[in-house]
């Protein structure tokens, strides 16, 4: 089943509200087309393929092949969205959540459809027939879950492309320009609350990963990457405790570096003291402040660069 939450749906743009009104007959259902005997495929024009490559990059969520689709202005902004980011807007070209596994049902015509696997359930998208002048084209896609043979459950919206050197890339979505660096500073501010949330939680983990490492071995550890999960087939030990998850334990997680330092130089028993903080990669675009984790546990945030041991602001519960 198609998988879109709450949040995806609001964070679908006005482009996405616009689906149910792009109305407009396909030319049959995937369905149908994949249980018929097909004809030799026709090789499609080269905007139905540009966006063909495109829903194929969205659907496994390829960053990299996605950017390939993007005009070179909208391409820049998106290597700079933080990689939560670029996953959402990977995600509302096929409403699907998770990564998939993207395949050409056959359709005998140069009008592709697409399937995309997931875990959770697979979608259909079907490309109509393109309409093009100069340099844009605009083409109708209509995404529906995989088993929905009565269309029910199908979304349409007409997509279109501009020729950019010579190379069809993604403009619009409905009837919305696909303007990243005008969007990119909406989604931040969007997603900065979460992310410094996440970033509270990772020096929490953190915390408790390093006085889980006290217990087992009456000292503390070296660095992170001691609490990271060890070799496939090998025993956690005190190289490798499995105490923390890969991205938290390299010290990277949401958008937030995190930095801990034990105080005084002493790693032995209980008495000794450690400082942990989480600071954006990108001020003002991961994260509005910095975190520290002071030696008696407690908890502050800074609205400005921090480092450890830096002033901080009041107490977070």
């Amino acid at each position: 089943m198609v998988q879109s939450t709450p949040l995806l749906r609001a964070a679908i743009l006005p482009a996405m509200l616009l689906f149910a009104c792009t109305a407009g007959a396909q030319e049959g259902s995937s369905a149908a087309q994949a249980n018929t005997a097909a004809a030799p495929a026709k090789a499609p024009d080269a905007p139905t393929a540009a966006l063909r490559d495109a829903l194929f990059a969205a659907c496994s969520q390829s960053q990299q092949s996605f950017s390939k689709a993007l005009t070179a202005r909208n391409a820049d902004t998106f290597a700079h969205l933080t990689p939560s980011a670029r996953v959402a807007l990977m995600k509302r070209f096929v409403l699907l959540n998770e990564p998939g596994k993207p395949s050409l049902l056959p359709t005998g015509s140069d009008r592709p459809s697409i399937r995309c696997d997931t875990p959770a359930g697979a979608a259909e998208l079907q490309i109509g027939g393109a309409e093009i002048s100069d340099n844009l084209a605009f083409l109708p896609v209509e995404v529906r879950e995989a088993t929905d043979t009565s269309g029910a459950s199908a979304i349409r919206v007409q997509m279109g492309l501009v020729r950019e050197k010579n190379d069809w890339k993604l403009l619009s979505v409905g009837l919305v320009l696909l303007d990243l660096p005008a969007l990119a500073f909406e989604w931040d501010a969007a997603e900065m609350e979460s992310t410094e949330r996440a970033a509270i939680d990772g020096l929490k983990k953190i915390a408790e990963a390093i006085e889980s490492y006290r217990r087992t071995y009456s000292r503390l550890p070296e660095s992170l990457a001691k609490l990271g999960p060890p070799p496939r087939g090998a025993a956690a030990g005190p190289d490798a405790a499995g105490l923390l998850e890969p991205d938290l334990a390299s010290g990277i997680r949401t958008g937030y570096k995190f930095r801990y330092v034990i105080s005084g130089g002493n790693s032995l028993g209980a008495p000794a003291k450690y400082e942990v903080a989480a600071t954006p990669e990108t001020y003002g675009r991961t994260g509005r402040r910095s975190f520290f984790r002071d030696t008696n546990g407690g908890l502050h945030g800074a609205d400005r660069q921090g480092a450890v041991g830096g002033g901080v602001d009041p107490h977070i519960e």
